[in-house]
């Protein structure tokens, strides 16, 4: 068995066609069916059968799926454990959604990195929906954003840092500083960053609940965009509360309440679980949570420790 056999078959698997597989892989669909051909004749199992709904798989072909997927994942990390022991440096690649990526990355990875000399952090935005896939193939050694649905016992997942989502306006929108009910939501402009366009977190379960029209909702490259255009009156925009603070306290942003306005959420590190996990992604769980992390995402790294002194919050959970 080659890597690029496994590959193919990995991709097939993950994909459920020969056709979808030739395409992530950048190649032909005979180079696919080759490699499939070439694993069925050494291993002496057809692995899966085509019917009309798709693809039905042997039981050595799924045990060939899941062996596949690590054993690629293995050969990833040792090409970068080799590479590292060459260059002297170590590295973690860090995947996270794009509301933890835009607004709380660049502080903590600063403070990080910045602790030790021979650290690079390689930050990549994904869909936390593929979280899991990522971390099990080894494409990625933590990942962080919102609690999975279901979380696979392979992993782990360490909450670290409560945010607030609110609704913001320009200081001469109609809805400024005052109670919107939930008709008047439903027909507001919405500038939204590019979470919105995810299955999963606080802000696609916000415009859920809220019941917002696709119509009505206008999708930016970056979270900071869409607030920049609320304060010109372009609309309404869901921003994270700490990184709107200072227009807030200006005038140049006005706070909107309504139903399921202001909402709550939490950010969360995955990683593979027990001695799985990376030496690299070990140290950010550990360090994540420490006050001078939280102080780093909320406000940026540039704050000395002396002048640090953290605000007590409480919060009663039932």
């Amino acid at each position: 068995m080659t890597p690029t056999q496994l590959r193919a078959f990995a991709a097939t698997v993950r994909l459920g066609s020969v056709k979808a597989a030739a395409a992530d892989l950048e190649v032909t669909e005979a180079a696919v069916s080759m490699h499939i051909a070439h694993l069925r004749k050494e291993l002496g199992d057809r692995l899966f059968t085509r019917v009309a709904s798709g693809l039905v798989f042997t039981p050595g072909g799924l045990r060939l799926a899941s062996r596949a997927i690590e054993m690629l994942g293995l050969q990833d990390l040792t090409v970068r454990e080799v590479s590292q022991a060459g260059s002297g440096r170590r590295l973690l690649r860090l995947a996270a959604s794009s509301l933890f990526a835009e607004h709380a990355a660049p502080g903590l990875i600063d403070l990080f990195a910045g602790r030790a000399d021979d650290l690079s952090v390689e930050l990549s935005v994904h869909n936390a929906q593929r979280f899991a896939h990522l971390l099990v193939t080894r494409a990625v050694d933590a990942a962080i954003g919102p609690r999975p649905a279901t979380l696979d016992e392979s992993l782990s997942c360490t909450p670290f840092l409560n945010y607030q989502v609110i609704a913001v306006v320009g200081g001469a929108h109609p809805l400024a500083g005052r109670q919107a009910s939930a008709a008047e939501l439903q027909e507001q402009t919405w500038l939204l960053g590019p979470s919105a366009a995810s299955r999963t977190g606080l802000v696609p379960s916000v415009l859920r609940r809220l019941g917002i029209p696709e119509r009505n909702q206008r999708i930016y490259q970056s979270h900071a965009a869409a607030v920049e255009d609320a304060k010109r009156g372009g609309g309404l925009a869901l921003a994270v509360s700490f990184s709107v603070g200072k227009d807030l306290a200006a005038g140049d942003l006005r706070q909107v309440a309504g139903p399921h306005l202001p909402a709550r959420g939490s950010w969360h590190l995955l990683a593979l679980a027990g001695q799985e996990a990376a030496s690299t992604a070990s140290e950010l769980r550990r360090f994540v949570a420490t006050p001078r992390a939280t102080q780093a995402m909320l406000r940026g790294s540039g704050v000395t420790a002396g002048r640090f002194r953290p605000a007590v919050h409480v919060t009663l959970w039932t």
